[in-house]
């Protein structure tokens, strides 16, 4: 008997009527694209809230394979009094150090992810620094973490603008399979 023949014997021992794969992968995946076409068309925000949606910010500051899950809005109010507002919030999570505002080099307050060019934004902040807060808020089971940056550049990059920059990144629930 030929030795090469037994891996073929591994294959058959298999009845046909035995489902192998019990969830298809598009199943698996419908959930996180249901939860991502929901969050793709609400406004977070709340009829008080004092900023606006800038959607023209998600394509530089979001990772293009997440963008859908990002809203950006601009406030012109600074970051204190954003986040006074803000933290009448109840929805609002409070673990150590979150929404307490740091000082950062651009390159800590925006990230990596984004298609934003790097050395014209260090360029408008020079040697300050952007104060930054970051927190999570979580509504009616539906998870965002949230970064607030003042000041922030607009969106040409070629003036620092004196409100917050608000980013909110919606978590899609996670599939149980």
């Amino acid at each position: 008997m030929p030795t090469h023949g037994s891996q073929m014997i591994y294959a058959t021992l298999v009845p046909l009527n035995t489902v192998v794969q019990r969830r298809s992968i598009t199943r698996r995946c419908i959930g996180t694209l249901a939860a991502l076409v929901v969050l793709a068309c609400t406004d977070l925000r709340s009829a008080g809230d004092p900023w606006r949606e800038a959607p023209e910010y998600v394509k530089l500051l979001a990772p293009w394979a997440h963008r859908e899950a990002y809203r950006v809005y601009v406030s012109p109010l600074g970051l204190d009094a954003t986040l006074k507002h803000l933290l009448a919030d109840t929805a609002l999570r409070h673990p150590p150090g979150a929404w307490q505002p740091r000082a950062m080099v651009p390159y800590d307050a925006f990230g990596l992810s984004g298609s934003y060019n790097r050395w014209k934004v260090a360029g408008l902040y020079r040697s300050r620094r952007a104060y930054v807060a970051r927190g999570p808020r979580l509504d009616h089971g539906q998870r965002e973490s949230w970064t607030l940056i003042a000041p922030y550049p607009d969106v040409a990059l070629q003036r620092l603008e004196s409100g917050t920059l608000i980013i909110v990144l919606r978590i899609p629930p996670a599939d149980v399979p």
